[in-house]
């Protein structure tokens, strides 16, 4: 796990929250170290876990937050606790600001915990020469009295072409996946729901397929909109660029006149091949979150769909 930055720069737009990592784990835990979930007077962000250690890790989070002090707790997830797990976790609470992120580094973050004063310790300033160096990331976690995270990069790029009902519940699945970022496009405002989730970007077009130069090289591409000449379009002009992946929505016979129709447009046999038509798991059925979560599932697991699920458009 990694400290999600923008996540967090967007939410402290709204004021001071505090920031709930998962530091150091012992035995059977419910997350690893670096989970983090952000607190705030009416809700919560992200999740460290549930239960009873997320219930009493949440009552201190609003206490730092009202008075303003970061603190470290070790919590052991016995019967004291109501749990079973048998482990025990280090929770570090830090209250941030837009005053306080603005000192922090874009490539990892790296802290003394609540209490610690001194110079930055030999190990800390080691791993952090590897990381600019070599680019070897270190793990998140507690290094001689220190807290270090590397900043959040999403590796994975899903661009998703169409905001009906599949494109909604396919957005809803993966906005929240760790390390994937989700750009998601259609022809009007009105399209998208009124609440996009939290680091979607949306992008709108009269033809969306004008958009297909600004995804970048390894995006993955999942194309769904109301229209087949759009999606025509769309499979043309990905398949024109560098990409990573291309799946689209439809049937064995849609993908038939895609491949004659892209034969006709210049595009030679293998480069064809690249696109995935149908995507999704057929075993789920047709609804559009069983589509979704097929399709998801695939991409996460695959790094691109590779059972095909009859689907119209």
């Amino acid at each position: 796990m990694s400290f999600d930055l923008a996540k967090l720069v967007a939410v402290v737009e709204g004021g001071p929250v505090a920031r709930v990592v998962v530091a150091e784990t012992r035995g059977s835990v419910p997350r690893e170290a670096g989970t983090a979930m952000l607190v705030r007077a009416a809700d919560v962000i992200g999740t460290i876990g549930g239960g009873a250690l997320e219930y009493e890790a949440i009552a201190r989070a609003r206490k730092a937050l009202g008075d303003g002090n970061d603190r470290l707790d070790r919590i052991p997830l016995g019967p004291g606790l109501g749990q079973c797990c048998g482990g025990a976790v280090t929770l570090l609470t830090e209250v941030w600001d837009s005053e306080r992120l603005g000192a922090v580094d874009t490539d990892v973050v790296a802290r003394p915990l609540p209490g610690i004063t001194g110079a930055m310790p030999l190990s800390v300033s080691r791993a952090l020469g590897l990381m600019r160096r070599e680019g070897r990331q270190p793990t998140s976690g507690i290094v001689d009295n220190w807290m270090i995270e590397p900043v959040q990069h999403p590796a994975r790029q899903i661009w998703i072409w169409g905001a009906g009902h599949v494109g909604r519940a396919l957005v809803g699945v993966l906005a929240p996946v760790p390390d994937v970022a989700v750009t998601w496009a259609d022809t009007d405002k009105l399209r998208f729901p009124q609440t996009v989730p939290d680091g979607v970007d949306t992008l709108i077009a009269a033809n969306p397929a004008d958009l297909v130069t600004l995804a970048p090289s390894g995006a993955e591409h999942l194309v769904l909109t109301y229209s087949h000449a759009l999606d025509l379009d769309l499979c043309h002009r990905i398949l024109s660029q560098p990409h990573r992946w291309l799946g689209l929505i439809g049937s064995e016979t849609k993908r038939a006149r895609f491949r004659s129709r892209l034969r006709a447009l210049g595009h030679g046999e293998a480069r064809i091949a690249r696109m995935v038509c149908p995507i999704g798991d057929p075993t789920l059925g047709k609804h559009p979150q069983m589509i979704a979560l097929g399709v998801a599932a695939d991409m996460l697991r695959n790094g691109g769909v590779s059972v095909r699920q009859e689907a119209r458009a």
